[in-house]
Formats: C-alpha cells, sequence, structure tokens
C-alpha cells in the first residue's frame, strides 16, 4: 500500500482520540479514595473508569451502544500506554489495567496527538491524468465559461463564415463524438459530486482523490448483479471458495439448509461458524479496502437517527467504489451475519457472548481496519459493521439516479455540440446544486462553533446525570467552570441561576399514624 493512504488513514481517528481524552479528562470523576492504609485524593479506581466510559462511549455518535465493556478497558489500557492517566505511583507505559479497584489519576499534562494535514497522491502526481486532456472535468475545475459578448461574438463570426467552415465544423463533431473515457468520465465526476453533498463537506480532497474512483468498478456493481441484487463475478477464481459459500448457506438458512447430507451433531453449528470466521478473519485487507478507511469512517458522523437515510445513501455509493469481489464478499457477509442475528432457532455460538454482539466482534477488523494500527480502529469498526448489519438491504440496492443523471448529462452534451459545433463544452452540470464555497476563517468558526456545541452538550449532561450526588455533580461542574468559564457562564449567567440548580426542596413525610379529635356529641335534646 502506497505511504500516502498510510498517512492518510489515521487522520479521522486521532481527531476521534483528541475528543475522548478530552472528554475523560474533562468528566471523570475524582475523589479521595483509601488503599493499604493511606488515603489518595484526586484519583479514580480502574472499575469507576471502565463504568464512565463505558456509558460515554455508548452515548457518542461515533461509537454507539454496541461497545462492550472489554473494548472499554482495551481503550482505557492505550490510555495508560500514551500516558493519558497514570497509575496512583506515577507509573504508565508498561503497566497493566484491569477492571479491578486499583487507584490511577490524571498527569499535569496530557498529550494530545498532532493532526497530520493529509496531501493525497501528492507522491505519485505523474499517475494522475492531467485535466487540460480532459473533456469532462468538475466544475471548479472546468476552464472559464465564455462571458455573454464573447459567445456572442463567437456565433456572429460562425453565422459569417458559415459557408467556409461547415466542413471543419464536421470534422469537430466526429473528432469530439463522445467517448467511453469520456462517458467514464462524468461517472466520477458524479459520484464525486453526489458524495461532497451527501458528506457536507467544503472539499473531498482529505478523504477521497478523484483517481480513487474507478468508473469501471461503478458500472459493473450496477449493472452485474443476480435477482437479489448482489454482484456476480465474470472470473470465478476471484469468488468465495465453494466451501465457503456452503458454509455461509448452511448458516443463514439454519436449519432449513437446502444440503440435508451436512452431519447434525452438537457443536457442528460452531464448527461451521468457525471454519467461515478463519476464511475471513485471514483476507490479506479489509473488504472495504485500505484505500477507503478515511472515507468510511467520515461516514460515522452521519450514523445518527435524524440522519439514518442519509447515511444509507453515502453507504450505498461508497459501496459502489469497491472492487467487485469485495463487494460480492462483503454483501454476502451481511446478509449471513444479518440472518443469524435474527434467527430465533440458531443455538448459541458462544457460552459467553450473544449472537448479535459475537457477529460484530467477530467481523468487524476485517470489515474495517486501518493500514496502520489506530487506537480507536476497533470501535470505529464495530459501529460501522453494526450499522451496515442492520441496513444492509437498504445500502446494497443499485441507486438507480445515479445511472439517470449520468444519461441526462450525455443528453446534455450531445445537445450543447450540436447547437455549438465550434465551441469546447465544459462539464457543468446544470441540474445540480453545489456546496456554497467559503473562506477558511468561515470554516475555522464553523468548526469552533461545532466544537463548543460538543463541550456545551457535556455541561448538559453533567447537569441532567441522576446518578450523580450533589456533592460529585457540584465537583463535576466547578472542574468544567475552571476549564471553560465562557460556556459555563452562558449556561449560568447569574448566581440565582446556578442556585436554582442546587435548590435543596424539602420533603414533608406524611405521619406514620393519624390522631384525629374525638368529636363530641350533645347529650341534650
Amino acid at each position: 500500500m502506497e505511504s500516502r493512504l498510510v498517512t492518510a488513514g489515521p487522520y479521522r481517528a486521532t481527531k476521534l482520540w483528541n475528543e475522548v481524552t478530552k472528554y475523560f479528562r474533562a468528566g471523570m470523576p475524582l475523589r479521595k479514595h483509601r488503599q493499604r492504609f493511606r488515603k489518595h485524593g484526586n484519583c479514580f479506581s480502574a472499575v469507576e473508569a471502565v463504568d464512565w466510559l463505558h456509558e460515554l462511549l455508548r452515548n457518542n455518535r461515533n461509537f454507539g451502544p454496541e461497545v462492550s465493556r472489554q473494548q472499554t478497558v482495551q481503550l482505557l489500557r492505550k490510555f495508560l500506554k500514551n500516558h493519558v492517566i497514570e497509575d496512583i505511583k506515577g507509573r504508565w507505559g508498561s503497566e497493566n489495567l484491569d477492571d479491578n479497584n486499583d487507584l490511577f489519576r490524571f498527569p499535569s499534562t496530557s498529550p494530545v496527538k498532532t493532526l497530520q494535514r493529509r496531501s493525497l497522491l501528492k507522491e505519485n502526481t505523474e499517475n494522475i491524468p492531467k485535466e487540460e486532456g480532459s473533456l469532462f472535468k468538475l466544475p471548479h475545475f472546468s476552464r472559464r465559461t465564455p462571458k455573454k459578448h464573447e459567445l456572442l461574438d463567437t456565433l456572429e463570426n460562425i453565422e459569417n463564415t458559415k459557408s467556409e467552415i461547415m466542413e471543419e465544423d464536421k470534422e469537430n463533431l466526429h473528432r469530439k463524438k463522445i467517448s467511453q473515457e469520456d462517458i467514464e468520465e462524468i461517472w466520477r465526476n458524479i459520484i464525486l459530486i453526489h458524495l461532497q453533498t451527501i458528506l457536507g463537506l467544503p472539499s473531498l480532497e482529505e478523504v477521497l482523490h478523484s483517481a480513487q474512483v474507478i468508473p469501471q468498478y461503478v458500472m459493473y456493481n450496477m449493472s452485474n448483479t443476480s435477482k437479489h441484487g448482489v454482484v456476480v463475478l465474470q472470473n470465478k477464481s476471484e469468488d468465495l471458495p465453494h466451501w465457503v459459500l456452503s458454509a455461509m448457506k448452511c448458516l443463514a438458512y439454519w436449519p432449513r439448509s437446502n444440503d440435508m447430507s451436512q452431519p447434525t451433531y452438537i457443536g457442528f453449528e460452531r464448527d461451521v461458524f468457525r471454519t467461515v470466521a478463519d476464511y475471513f478473519l485471514n483476507l490479506p485487507e479489509p473488504l472495504l479496502t485500505f484505500e477507503y478507511y478515511e472515507l468510511f469512517v467520515n461516514i460515522l458522523d452521519l450514523l445518527r437517527p435524524h440522519l439514518e437515510r442519509v447515511a444509507i445513501e453515502a453507504l450505498q455509493i461508497c459501496c459502489l467504489l469497491l472492487p467487485p469481489p469485495n463487494r460480492r464478499k462483503l454483501q454476502l457477509l451481511m446478509r449471513m451475519i444479518s440472518r443469524i442475528s435474527q434467527n430465533v432457532d440458531m443455538p448459541r455460538l458462544h457460552d459467553a457472548m450473544g449472537t448479535r454482539s459475537l457477529m460484530i466482534q467477530t467481523f468487524s477488523r476485517c470489515v474495517l481496519c486501518c493500514a496502520e494500527e489506530v487506537d480507536l480502529d476497533e470501535l470505529l469498526a464495530t459501529r460501522l459493521v453494526s450499522f451496515l448489519m442492520d441496513h444492509q438491504q437498504d445500502i446494497f440496492k443499485v441507486p438507480t439516479y445515479l445511472q439517470v443523471a449520468v444519461q441526462d448529462h450525455i443528453e446534455s452534451l450531445k445537445t450543447a455540440q450540436f447547437q455549438y459545433p465550434g465551441e469546447e463544452i465544459s462539464a457543468i452540470l446544470p441540474t445540480y446544486s453545489y456546496c456554497k464555497r467559503i473562506t477558511p476563517q468561515e470554516f475555522d468558526e464553523q468548526k469552533f462553533s461545532t466544537s463548543q456545541a460538543a463541550v456545551a452538550e457535556l455541561l448538559e449532561n453533567i447537569i441532567r446525570d441522576k446518578s450523580l450526588s450533589l456533592k460529585d455533580k457540584k465537583k463535576k461542574l466547578k472542574r468544567f467552570q475552571k476549564e471553560y468559564p465562557l460556556i459555563y457562564q452562558n449556561r449560568f449567567p447569574t448566581t440565582e441561576s446556578e442556585a436554582i440548580l442546587f435548590e435543596n426542596k424539602p420533603t414533608i413525610k406524611q405521619p406514620m399514624l393519624s390522631l384525629k379529635k374525638p368529636k363530641f356529641r350533645s347529650v341534650r335534646y
């Protein structure tokens, strides 16, 4: 794998690492602990850290409820290795962390990893097709559109010398006939435009380069499918081995497999599952490939309930970019684990883990993984595979609107060439709207406001946390006020508004015995 992809991969995960460590340091409760007849202040036990961080990750949109407690322990071990935390004696790096009552604390300074800006394909620019030789270009790369008076002058000259250049115009039409290469360039541009719009990015430079969009893969994945929508490979040597397909089919249709010759001894289904898992875990690279790691990780921002349809549309397009053998394997794998997870007749495949969790934990790293080891790799892959499994039917549908967009654009180019045979036609797509270009200052302001909103959300979570005692809540809010005084002041502009939060309303208990005054009746008539 080229070095440019290796350096591009960890960028998104590094941002998430810095975000998680910031939230952990700002929100993790610190208190006094006693250990071996000694008191230690401003520290926390390992089990407390696991509880708090596990809840944070489960409620974070980038990870979700599929995060296990064991994964949280592994992340805390990486915190200890990278000196985000240290044990109560100040040791870190070679120390270990378990889900127990050992004490840890924060060092005086927290290492924040540097975000290395990526420059995709700069080391191999000679492999990028030259823009000057291409007829169809993205709008911001296309040649300058002729001004109105220039166009009128050109038309007037053509009218005056029509009889002299008629033959030349015919030669130009023949020379500029839309070729297969032109059609592929149209596919590439429309894919990039749709992705940039869906992801809401000012530019795709940091996640995907135009040379990484291979139109042949897209067209093949859209046109060569079975009646179930699965890619059909012409080269059978690139397909899954027959024994793997048989094992996957056996698990997907358990116990109603068409192959009735299979033995039915106790534990047979576990052996079959282990066979499938071993094949996928031994693939040379993940199914989403190292090349598209950054692209799929960026889609994690869309995996929220109100953006579910947007995320599905983004994954529809991104999965079309995969080589056809990878798309077929990924689609069959997602269909299998989805059916296994929903099959109530399937025996337990693991003694200590549920079927759904087992599917996600087993296959997450063979679906998404970075070429370099990234601290949050496993959690990111778990989040994405969970979404792929739940929405696999919609994600692997062929988006026909792309075909319509390409065909419409080809027809518009043919019409323009016929009307203006002497003009060079640029590939401006009039039927699409594009993201508004913003200045670097505006981008920085939007980025700052987004981070401020995330910190303000953390403050609201602390306020609403009913599991915290009044004393712990005051400590966390005091610490938050010290770290983010402006956000705290916006939330509590006056001391009265802050006092309302901690107002103790006495509860009046009902008396255990209600004594009523006796009523005396008069003896007089």
